[in-house]
């Protein structure tokens, strides 16, 4: 089933105008120093605003195909005078490409889309297409922050890092029980660890 299209989205985004980057643009200003993150898949934006209010020095991006979600996390930020984070729509495809070489810190990968058909494969966000990309953008030694409730997809990724050249370290099937600090947690997140589910999370780390 289709989402239906928020009440008044377009009015919602302009309200928001501020803090969306057009992707159809070359990357230019201050907002693209060092140090860059950015999330692919923000979702309602609760991880990237949480992040953003924690860290005033960094900057953020936050990447979301959908707009009837996309506009929920503009909002977020809007409400909260966040001035180190903007929002972009499009497919992380077009935007792995429009960034420029070495300009992203640390990307994070938040419960994306699992794709389990084995056919599928190619459209996970940690096949090797994906992360061929991710190379791209980062810096030397940049890192992955992953995430996902989806084992299959945890224990697929594991294995595409390793053979795509990345280093991976905080590997953990349980994450709520492993004593790591300060980890945000998205909707998602909390609604599903809720019911049982366990996370599963690692860092991968690239070096050109």
């Amino acid at each position: 089933m289709r989402m239906r299209t928020r009440k008044h989205l377009g009015e919602r985004m302009e309200e928001c105008g501020e803090l969306f980057i057009d992707i159809e643009k070359a990357p230019e200003g201050e907002f693209f120093t060092h140090p860059l993150h950015l999330e692919i898949g923000c979702g309602k934006g609760r991880f990237i605003t949480e992040l953003a209010a924690q860290n005033p020095e960094i900057h953020y991006i936050a990447a979301e195909m959908i707009d009837n979600v996309l506009v929920l996390a503009a909002e977020k930020a809007k409400a909260a005078e966040l001035e180190n984070v903007r929002f972009v729509s499009g497919n992380v495809k077009n935007l792995a490409l429009w960034l420029p070489e070495g300009s992203v810190d640390r990307i994070y990968l938040n419960f994306s889309d699992p794709w389990p058909k084995k056919g599928h494969a190619k459209r996970r966000l940690t096949h090797k297409n994906f992360l061929d990309l991710y190379k791209r953008i980062l810096v030397p030694n940049g890192e992955i922050h992953f995430k996902t409730d989806n084992l299959p997809l945890f224990e697929f990724s594991i294995q595409s890092f390793e053979e795509n050249g990345f280093e991976l370290s905080e590997v953990t099937y349980d994450l709520h029980n492993s004593g790591f600090e300060g980890n945000i947690m998205t909707e998602y997140e909390e609604r599903f660890s809720g019911m049982g589910f366990k996370i599963n999370r690692l860092v991968a780390r690239v070096s050109h």
